[in-house]
């Protein structure tokens, strides 16, 4: 049964066939009763319905290829796939709002989110060295001290913005999606340049200026490119946080 991603999110939104949490498929739940959606997380869903997916093709793959395979069907980041996959595990509620109103969970700057989370989607392996380098020559210019202030101010600024669980999401996302394609640091520097994007004014209001953001070659979020028109396969988000 092929299904568009309209259907879909408008399954979801109905409680019809919530997704389950936690893997792609429970494989007890779906030989207990095949006909039944709910057997599949969101991302299975997505792959089984739109992607054309067997079951036990869900089964066998590892969450990491699942993020790409769903960022690529969707024609979204791998960051704004590993959202949609943590906010199905960890929320009650339809995931759809991850592609549909991503204010509800990333704030008011979520449009610069996905930005930036698509400028990082697309890094070569010589992008990510390069972001490895500023990484290096920020952590030896700062003392232990300045560096710690900068993490924490930037968790704060996020939480504050957008609401604590609001921050750690996106921030989560970004460093999960950024550890599964380089390294460590990545993971580090991508999770807090995120939280820096949505509490940007305040960290400003607050006397601090982006430490992990510049790592990327972004001075503020007003220079992050914009993700292409295309983004999300002409699924329309909205911000209403």
């Amino acid at each position: 049964m092929t299904q568009t991603i309209e259907q879909i999110l408008a399954r979801w939104d109905s409680g019809d066939g919530k997704p389950c949490k936690g893997s792609l498929i429970d494989w007890e739940a779906y030989e207990a009763d095949p006909d039944n959606m709910g057997c599949m997380c969101a991302q299975g869903q997505v792959l089984a319905l739109a992607g054309g997916w067997d079951y036990a093709q869900l089964r066998d793959t590892e969450q990491s290829e699942a993020d790409i395979a769903t960022a690529k069907l969707l024609n979204i980041s791998r960051a704004h796939a590993v959202l949609l996959r943590q906010i199905n595990d960890k929320a009650d509620g339809a995931p759809s709002i991850v592609l549909t109103n991503p204010g509800k969970v990333m704030g008011d700057q979520w449009s610069k989110l996905l930005d930036f989370w698509w400028l990082f989607h697309n890094y070569s392996a010589a992008d990510w060295r390069k972001v490895l380098a500023a990484w290096v020559a920020a952590w030896d210019a700062a003392g232990a001290a300045a560096r710690a202030a900068a993490w924490d101010a930037a968790g704060a600024a996020a939480g504050d913005a957008a609401g604590a669980a609001a921050g750690d999401a996106a921030g989560a996302a970004a460093g999960a999606a950024a550890w599964a394609a380089a390294w460590d640091a990545a993971w580090f520097a991508a999770g807090a340049a995120a939280w820096e994007i949505q509490g940007y004014s305040l960290l400003i209001e607050r006397g601090h200026k982006p430490f992990f953001l510049p790592m990327f070659g972004i001075a503020t979020p007003a220079d992050i490119p914009a993700r292409p028109a295309d983004y999300g396969n002409g699924i329309v988000p909205t911000g209403d946080a």
